[in-house]
């Protein structure tokens, strides 16, 4: 499988360029010109094409020939980048390339999840602060994911929870709602975030889902289990 990792040189998608090799498959990833050499590790095992992830062109450069992409929807900035970003791939990707996206907890797919009043503060907190100093807008992710959610495409949208940095537990468990007992830790290795969306290119039971995902070795996990 030829896949374009979009946002290759973040921490998320370093480990999912990492899974996509391991598995063997033909890598292409996507990055800022300015990180270009945080990907200079993978060698000649990984095509880099650099430019901005919502340069419609760069993508499509980047898509051509794959079957499949990763793309991490990072709302940097005020100015629509991750809306960008999956307009131009659902755009450019082959008619049944097989696409996966990577987002918050925050995003609903059906207004169906329910969230604490902690959970709720703080992301309005975070939101207007990093609004304010023009850092990030939250609202950017959720009309990227809208735009996903409205797409024909064979698309999967994984929503993470907090995420640590460690070892493989595994792959994540997952639920279509947030308030499932299953996701109570609210914990993920970022390397299994990255696991979960690999896996998720080979899994046609997750097309047209919007999965939130738990560390399959959390107290939450464990119990549901």
């Amino acid at each position: 499988m030829k896949v374009c990792v979009v946002g290759a040189s973040g921490k998320l998608g370093r480990y999912l360029v990492q899974h996509c090799l391991a598995r063997g498959d033909e890598v292409v990833g996507v990055c800022r010109a300015q990180s270009v050499a945080k990907l200079a590790d993978f060698g000649e095992r990984i095509e880099v094409v650099p430019g901005a992830t919502n340069d419609p062109e760069v993508i499509r450069r980047a898509l051509e020939g794959c079957d499949a992409a990763l793309v991490v929807l990072v709302p940097w900035g005020v100015q629509g980048y991750a809306t960008g970003t999956a307009q131009a791939v659902l755009d450019h990707a082959a008619p049944e390339a097989r696409l996966v996206f990577s987002c918050g907890w925050h995003i609903s797919r059906d207004g169906q999840d329910v969230y604490s009043l902690g959970f709720r503060l703080l992301l309005a907190v975070f939101g207007r602060i990093a609004r304010l100093l023009r850092y990030a807008d939250l609202d950017d992710q959720v009309e990227a994911c809208r735009r996903v959610f409205a797409s024909e495409r064979r698309w999967t949208v994984v929503r993470g929870s907090d995420l640590e940095e460690g070892e493989s537990q595994g792959l994540p468990l997952w639920s279509r709602h947030v308030q499932d007992p299953l996701l109570a830790s609210n914990l993920t290795r970022r390397i299994d975030f990255a696991l979960f969306m690999v896996e998720a290119l080979r899994d046609d039971g997750l097309i047209h889902e919007a999965p939130a995902i738990v560390g399959c070795q959390t107290a939450s996990a464990r119990a549901h289990a």
